[in-house]
């Protein structure tokens, strides 16, 4: 018999141990926000995949769309035959991503991806080679984005020194004591010590902090930041993978942001759980590399394209902005009052339903309360993610499609949780 303790011992014989497993268990079949193992034992997911998921698990549009795509062929490679549906996705996203001028697209498979490919155009554009990232940012696991996220263990450890040229500034977070002043004078430090801005082709950053911990930059950073790229002639890039297609209750977080990037990432929950990414830029930009120099055997796969339409559609049909604002305020309202009889809770935060809460007990940093609140919600059904630089921060990352009832049941687990913590 098939069972989660059995095909543990099978992954550990056969996969490379450096592909992790936050839980021990095996999923058999999913529905919206609930997963079913291969013992048959159902599950509240509240990771999605790791933002993966924001219109649900097999979410009925996505899967019709692919179904037909599947009727009539599955892979060509664009670069070999186009086919409309990777257009469509372009156009959608030409429309859909801030920024008042003229844009163009590329899509790829992973985030990482289209990171990378962010970081070409950006070479291509400036004909420099600079790259400035923040502490506690993550953008991918190859080689290139490894160098610039903010974090050694576990992404680099072991694998030495990554790529040159990448130098990292300071992210504003109130709650650690780094404010947008202090921002923007380690990127100054950065020009007085290390590279002088004629140098540097991009600043990259999340809006929302992913695996960083869910802070937010503040407006006012944005603009400031904006300005400086103008200034110096910098490419600034919206590093979108986690916080797009809807998490952060607008499609694309930096529209809360009052300025807009010179390029934008996206993946995850683009395409409901197909592997699609792609970056959206100004459109001189874009056009600074020729015919070959982006793309990838499966970038833009047809089916990937057929999912991503329908999820647009999905937002659209089933207003989901709203639905993430509403989500948001309820999550946020449930853990604002755990917080109020828990003093380790430091703190709690989120746009829209990008939602985390941290745990630090006399200033020092809790991940070992987090392990645990991870396992007795496990052992209740739901399902959860930490995240953070130092793995103290709970994050909720619901569907969006979430019914009511299985939100305020996640969220009761939740507080129960909390309560055997300290029992």
């Amino acid at each position: 018999m098939i069972s989660n303790d059995s095909l543990m011992v099978r992954r550990q014989a056969a996969v490379a141990p450096g592909v992790g497993q936050i839980h021990p268990v095996f999923v058999e079949r999913a529905e919206n926000a609930r997963v079913w193992d291969v013992e048959g034992r159902e599950y509240l997911d509240f990771a999605g995949g790791i933002a993966v998921l924001n219109t649900g698990h097999l979410h009925p549009r996505v899967k019709q769309a692919v179904a037909r795509q599947l009727e009539d062929f599955s892979h060509t490679c664009f670069m070999v035959l186009g086919y409309e549906s990777y257009v469509a996705v372009c156009e959608k996203l030409n429309a859909l991503v801030p920024g008042d001028f003229a844009k163009k697209s590329a899509l790829f498979t992973s985030g990482s991806e289209a990171v990378e490919n962010a970081l070409k155009v950006a070479r291509a554009y400036t004909k420099r080679s600079g790259v400035i990232a923040f502490t506690s940012g993550y953008h991918g696991r190859t080689m290139a984005t490894l160098a610039l996220t903010g974090k050694v263990a576990p992404y680099s450890k072991g694998m030495g020194l990554m790529q040159a040229n990448v130098f990292r500034a300071q992210y504003p977070c109130a709650l650690h004591g780094v404010s947008d002043d202090d921002a923007m004078k380690s990127i100054e430090q950065i020009f007085k010590n290390d590279a002088e801005p004629a140098d540097i082709a991009a600043i990259i950053l999340e809006p929302v902090q992913g695996e960083g911990g869910f802070y937010a930059a503040s407006p006012e950073f944005m603009a400031r930041l904006r300005k400086l790229c103008d200034k110096e002639g910098i490419v600034l890039i919206a590093d979108e993978v986690q916080t797009g297609a809807g998490r952060t209750g607008t499609f694309f977080a930096m529209e809360q942001m009052g300025v807009a990037a010179d390029i934008t990432t996206f993946a995850k929950s683009i395409a409901g759980g197909f592997p699609l990414s792609g970056i959206t830029g100004r459109a001189e930009m874009m056009d600074a590399i020729g015919p070959g120099g982006l793309g990838g055997t499966y970038g833009g796969n047809p089916l990937a394209c057929a999912a991503a339409l329908a999820v647009i559609e999905t937002f659209e049909k089933e207003q989901l902005l709203a639905r993430a604002n509403q989500v948001g305020t309820v999550i946020k309202e449930a853990l604002g009052k755990l917080q109020q009889e828990y003093d380790f809770i430091a703190d709690v935060r989120g746009l829209g339903a990008m939602v985390a809460m941290e745990l630090v007990e006399d200033g020092v940093p809790k991940p070992e309360y987090c392990a645990r609140v991870l396992t007795l919600a496990r052992e209740r059904g739901l399902i959860l993610l930490s995240c953070g630089t130092y793995g103290n921060v709970l994050r909720l990352l619901v569907p969006l499609t979430v019914s009511d009832r299985d939100l305020q049941q996640g969220l009761e687990i939740i507080a129960e949780c909390f309560r055997q913590l300290r029992s």
